[in-house]
């Protein structure tokens, strides 16, 4: 069956941290600005697999109170 995925959009990156054994994922956001583009990115530097084998993405999103996390979703999913 079925698997599942958690896609953190907190700008703080951290939604993923427990399953993730207290480990910090970096974002698709801050990775894509370090490439150029999300189309620069390899799918293995996004998603991580945690415990029990959920996959992990943390999305991220602009600094709390500027602008819309949905953007970081948005840009993951991308």
């Amino acid at each position: 069956g079925k698997k599942v995925m958690i896609v953190g959009c907190d700008p703080k990156a951290d939604s993923t941290r427990l399953i993730l054994h207290s480990k910090a994922q970096t974002s698709v956001i801050q990775l894509a600005a370090e490439k150029g583009s999300v189309e620069d990115l390899e799918l293995d530097e996004v998603l991580v697999e945690g415990q029990w084998g959920i996959k992990c993405v943390e999305s991220g999103g602009p600094e709390p109170g500027v602008g819309c996390a949905g953007r970081g979703v948005i840009t993951s999913i991308s």
